[in-house]
C-alpha cells in the first residue's frame, strides 16, 4: 500500500506541473524556465517515487527467487522510509537547494500522504536505530546486498568483471590518479579483449549484443575500483550507437568492427567553449569541398582524445543556420597521438585540460584550422540530421553515466566501511558509533536505490522504446548519490581522508564529475520535467 500512496502523491506533483507548464496542449519553454524550481522539484519527486518502485521489485525478485535476506529486507525498508521522508519534508536537490511540498503547492497531498498509517510504518522502519545498526554490522561483517538482476545472465558478468577490476585495477588505479598518468594500453587492451567495447553492438559488426542491461553492470563493477576504467567504453558507446543507428552500411562495416574489438578508439567531440549544454548554437564550420569537408573551430572537453583514432564530431555544416537544423555529424579519422603530441594531424591542435579527479583518460581542448575530413564520413550520408542522431544517444549514455555513479558510490562505502572497521576511537571501532554506523546503512540504501533504478532504465532502453525520462531519473539520483557516498566517507576518514595519499581522495573527485557530464543535473531535472506532462495515469 505504501507504493501505491506514493504514486498518488506524484501523479498530485504531474497534475500540478500540466497546471503551470501546459499551453496548446504541450509544455511552453517560457514557461518551463519560469517555474523552473517548481518543475525541477517535481522531476526530483517523480524520479524518487520511480526509484521506490524499483526498489520493491528488487526486494520482489529476490523473495520470488528465495534470496531475499535480512540484510535486503533492512535495506529495503530503510530505503523506503527514507523516500516517504523527503516526499513529506523536502527533497535535496543540491546541498543548498530543497525542493519543499508547500513550494510546489503539494503542502495538502503532503500531509495527506504524511497520515497514511502505511507511509507512517515506513517512516518509523527510517529512523529506527535498531534497523540502522543491523545494516551497518552487516556491512561492517563484509556483507553487502545482492544486485538481484533481472536478467539472471548478468550473475556471472558481474562476477567477471569484479574478480578483473580487483585483480588488474585496483592495485594501480590510486598512483595512475596521483601521477595524472593515462590508464596503460596493456589494461585498456585486456578492456577490450573481455568485450567491453562491444558489449551492445551488433554481432554481425563483432560485438556482442548483450543489450544495455549488461552494459550497466559492467561499467558499474569496473566503476566500483576506478571510475576512469569504468568509463573507457563510454564513448565507445556512445559512438557505436551514432553509427550501428545512423550510419550508412559502409560506415558501419568500416567502423563497427574496429571499435567492437578496441582497435579503434573513439573520442566524442561535441562541446565548446561557449555552448556548453546549449549544443544547438555551436559555431564550429565543416564546409564542403569537393569530396572532404574543412573543419573551422574549437572544441573542449574532448576526453580521451589524444590516444583516439575516430572523432565523433559535431559540426555546423549550413553556415547560414543559427539553430540545430544545421548541424551534422562526422565520423573524423585522426592519428592516434601520446602525452607529447596528442594530436598529430594537419589542421588541428590541442591541449589538455588539467583536472581535479577522473584522470586516467585526460580531457583535451582541440582546435581545427582547416582540418580535413572525408565527405564519405558524414554520418548517414545526409547533412542537418546531427542534432537528431546526437540526441538518440543520450539516453544510453546518461544511463551508462548513473551506472559509473552506482559504482563510484560503492567504492565509497567500501572505504567507508573498511575504515570505520580498522579505526578505532574511544577504545572502540568507530562503526560501532551510531552516527559513523548511521553513514554507512544509509549510503548501503542509496546505492540500492540508485543500482535498482538505473538496472530499470537500462532494461526499458533494451525493450527498444524511448526511455529519456528514465534515464534522466537514473542519473540524476546516481550522481547525487555518488557524491554524497563520496562526502560521507571522506567525513568517516576524517583528516586523513583529506590526504591525497588515501584513495577516498580520489574517489570524491571523481564523484563531483557525475552531476555535470552527460547533461548536468539541473539539464536532467529539466528533459525530465518536460517529459513527465502528459504522463499522469
Amino acid at each position: 500500500m505504501t507504493l501505491e500512496r506514493l504514486q498518488d502523491y506524484r501523479d498530485h506533483a504531474l497534475l500540478v506541473l500540466e497546471e503551470k507548464l501546459v499551453q496548446n496542449g504541450k509544455a511552453a519553454p517560457d514557461l518551463l524556465t519560469k517555474y523552473q524550481h517548481l518543475a525541477h522539484g517535481i522531476a526530483w519527486i517523480a524520479a524518487s517515487v520511480e526509484a521506490a518502485i524499483a526498489i520493491d521489485a528488487w526486494r520482489q525478485r529476490l523473495s520470488d527467487a528465495g534470496r531475499l535476506g535480512s540484510l535486503e529486507t533492512d535495506i529495503a525498508r530503510l530505503a523506503f522510509g527514507e523516500i516517504c521522508a523527503r516526499l513529506i519534508g523536502g527533497l535535496p536537490m543540491s546541498q543548498m537547494e530543497t525542493a519543499r511540498p508547500w513550494e510546489l503547492g503539494l503542502a495538502g497531498p503532503a500531509r495527506m500522504l504524511a497520515m497514511d498509517e502505511a507511509v507512517a510504518e515506513a517512516l518509523d522502519a527510517a529512523g529506527d536505530p535498531a534497523l540502522v545498526a543491523r545494516i551497518a554490522q552487516a556491512l561492517a561483517d563484509g556483507a553487502r546486498p545482492d544486485p538481484g538482476d533481472a536478467n539472471p545472465d548478468l550473475a556471472p558478468i558481474r562476477d567477471q568483471f569484479s574478480r578483473f577490476a580487483a585483480a588488474e585495477v585496483a592495485p594501480h588505479a590510486h598512483r595512475w590518479h596521483l601521477e595524472d598518468r593515462l590508464i596503460p594500453d596493456s589494461v585498456v587492451q585486456s578492456v577490450a579483449d573481455l568485450g567491453v567495447f562491444g558489449l551492445s553492438l551488433p554481432e554481425e559488426f563483432g560485438g556482442l549484443a548483450l543489450g544495455k542491461q549488461a552494459m550497466a553492470a559492467v561499467t558499474e563493477e569496473l566503476s566500483a575500483v576506478h571510475l576512469a576504467t569504468g568509463s573507457l567504453a563510454t564513448r565507445a558507446e556512445i559512438a557505436g550507437e551514432l553509427i550501428s543507428g545512423n550510419g550508412t552500411a559502409d560506415q558501419k562495416a568500416r567502423f563497427l568492427p574496429g571499435i567492437a574489438d578496441g582497435s579503434i578508439l573513439p573520442t566524442a567531440v561535441f562541446t565548446e567553449p561557449d555552448t556548453g549544454s546549449d549544443l544547438a548554437r555551436l559555431k564550429t564550420r565543416a564546409m564542403r569541398d569537393g569530396d572532404i569537408y574543412k573543419v573551422q573551430g574549437a572544441k573542449t572537453w574532448a576526453t580521451h582524445g589524444g590516444r583516439s583514432d575516430l572523432m565523433t564530431l559535431l559540426v555546423r555544416t549550413d553556415p547560414q543556420s543559427t539553430d540545430h537544423r544545421g548541424l551534422s555529424m562526422l565520423l573524423a579519422e585522426k592519428p592516434r597521438g601520446d602525452d607529447a603530441t596528442p594530436f598529430p594531424a594537419p589542421g588541428m591542435t590541442g591541449g589538455e585540460i588539467r583536472t581535479l579527479g577522473y584522470r586516467g583518460l585526460k580531457e583535451y581542448d582541440i582546435a581545427f584550422d582547416g582540418f580535413e575530413v572525408s565527405a564519405d564520413n558524414l554520418l548517414g550520408g545526409e547533412e542537418g540530421q546531427g542534432f537528431r542522431q546526437l540526441m538518440s544517444t543520450f539516453e544510453a549514455a546518461r544511463i551508462q553515466t548513473a551506472a559509473r555513479a552506482v559504482g563510484v558510490a560503492r567504492n565509497a562505502l567500501d572505504l567507508g566501511v573498511a575504515y570505520a572497521v580498522q579505526r578505532k576511537q574511544f577504545g572502540r571501532p568507530i562503526a560501532e558509533f551510531p552516527r559513523v554506523g548511521g553513514k554507512l546503512a544509509r549510503m548501503a540504501a542509496e546505492i540500492e536505490l540508485s543500482r535498482q533504478l538505473t538496472m530499470r532504465a537500462a532494461a526499458a532502453k533494451d525493450t527498444g522504446r524511448r526511455c529519456d525520462v528514465e534515464a534522466g531519473y537514473a542519473k540524476l539520483l546516481a550522481a547525487r548519490c555518488a557524491w554524497a557516498a563520496a562526502d560521507d566517507a571522506l567525513q568517516i576518514h576524517g583528516g586523513i581522508g583529506y590526504a591525497l595519499e588515501t584513495p577516498i581522495s580520489r574517489v570524491l573527485v571523481d564523484a563531483r564529475i557525475l552531476n555535470i557530464f552527460e547533461g548536468a543535473g539541473e539539464i536532467q531535472a529539466q528533459v525530465i520535467a518536460r517529459g513527465l506532462v502528459g504522463r499522469r495515469n
